[in-house]
């Protein structure tokens, strides 16, 4: 349900709301929040809620620190795992400067001005995720530590499966939550797990991201354990994948799948550093079928772009180099631009790389493009990208870079 904010405030009023936290993210994805009582929500509404910005890794400096959140009270949702009595509810919030303005790093607008661009072009995406992450013991202190929850395999059961319980609460938290799980289960790791999601619209894909993660954390907490996203928690054990996977409708009805699977081809070298945004997320390509070269294939999971097996409004494609350490705001904004050109331009798709690279020879993948191999690699690729320069601000671009 997507709330108005007569009905915020209405919702707050009945449902014995003490705490209304305002979420947002920094550059990186890393969440926010800051929590306000109710009497305060009308103001945040209306004018906003100061925070010192300066603190906020990516945002401004000591000059300019002042900056505001107004929530989306379309955003509106409980948390399930606080109290009963004083509830605890979350609004995703857009960054705002003192005189109104958008804050030019706020990704979440980012995406929105994507979306909104494609829309007027008569084109709409549509996105679904599949997050990997690791569970780990904690030590006496309990400090996270390496040792994984099991020695489960892919797709195992319980008793060998320990996370089933947890991925169990994980999904339920999520569905009180109004987000939409299809599938969990273990994945190739030691205590690594998996759950996708239904596919949705853009900017609820990507806020359902984002929510993810918390919740996982949240739920792994209360169990005893920590929830690891990182690219590659185990350096022996394969990695943490972000897939994405998207699909488009064009107003005229024409199928324009292939130009959109080529506009982000043409673009993936530019965009890797938002999509793999740490050293890390580096050691996972090329093994454990995480890609390294630029290629599409219709089912074959050794490409960076493949074609599930799905028919009718479950077809999409699935890119497979990004990792949770993304911003789904920002990777989600920049598939869509590097799509509108493919669209645009009537990009022609290559062929299909119908064979397993992680096996073939130099010989055949000599003559594939590569993705970046390092961060630094990938930072040099997107300063020199026209297409990041026109669609990713100089402050953001910068802070990704390490200036």
């Amino acid at each position: 349900m997507k709330y108005t904010r007569e009905e915020v405030l209405q919702y707050v009023q009945e449902e014995d709301v003490k705490f209304i936290r305002l979420a947002f993210c920094d550059v990186f994805g890393k969440q926010k929040n800051i929590s306000i009582l109710p009497d305060e929500l009308p103001r945040a509404f209306d004018s906003g809620i100061a925070f010192d910005a300066s603190a906020i890794a990516g945002f401004c400096d000591e000059a300019h620190s002042d900056l505001l959140l107004r929530p989306d009270p379309a955003t509106l949702t409980l948390l399930p795992w606080r109290p009963e009595h004083g509830k605890v509810v979350r609004m995703i919030s857009s960054v705002k400067h003192p005189d109104g303005t958008p804050f030019e790093g706020d990704t979440r607008r980012l995406l929105q001005a994507a979306v909104a661009d494609a829309e007027a072009a008569g084109v709409s995406f549509s996105f679904g995720s599949e997050q990997e992450f690791y569970l780990f013991r904690l030590d006496e202190n309990g400090a996270p530590t390496k040792t994984p929850y099991d020695r489960a395999g892919y797709m195992d059961i319980a008793p060998e499966d320990k996370g089933e319980n947890i991925r169990r609460e994980i999904c339920l938290t999520l569905e009180q939550m109004g987000i939409r799980p299809e599938r969990s289960h273990h994945e190739q790791g030691p205590g690594q797990n998996e759950i996708d999601f239904r596919y949705s619209d853009a900017l609820t894909a990507a806020d359902s991201a984002q929510t993810f993660q918390t919740v996982v954390r949240t739920v792994a907490g209360r169990n005893g354990l920590f929830a690891d996203f990182s690219a590659k928690p185990l350096p022996d054990a394969p990695g943490n994948g972000f897939h994405i996977n998207m699909s488009v409708r064009c107003a005229d009805g024409n199928d324009r799948m292939m130009h959109m699977i080529a506009g982000i081809l043409a673009h993936a070298e530019d965009m890797t550093l938002f999509l793999n945004p740490t050293e890390n997320s580096y050691d996972r390509f090329g093994v454990d079928k995480a890609p390294r070269y630029v290629s599409w294939s219709a089912g074959n999971r050794s490409q960076l772009v493949r074609i599930p097996a799905a028919a009718g409004e479950y077809r999409r494609a699935e890119l497979r180099s990004p990792d949770p350490t993304a911003n789904p705001y920002l990777a989600f904004a920049l598939m869509i631009r590097a799509a509108m050109v493919g669209i645009r331009e009537d990009l022609p798709l290559p062929e299909a790389t119908d064979l397993n690279l992680f096996e073939a020879d130099r010989t055949i993948t000599s003559k594939f493009r590569k993705l970046p191999g390092n961060l630094d690699a990938a930072r040099l690729a997107a300063q020199k990208s026209e297409f990041i320069r026109c669609y990713i601000p100089s402050a953001i671009l910068d802070s990704y870079c390490g200036r």
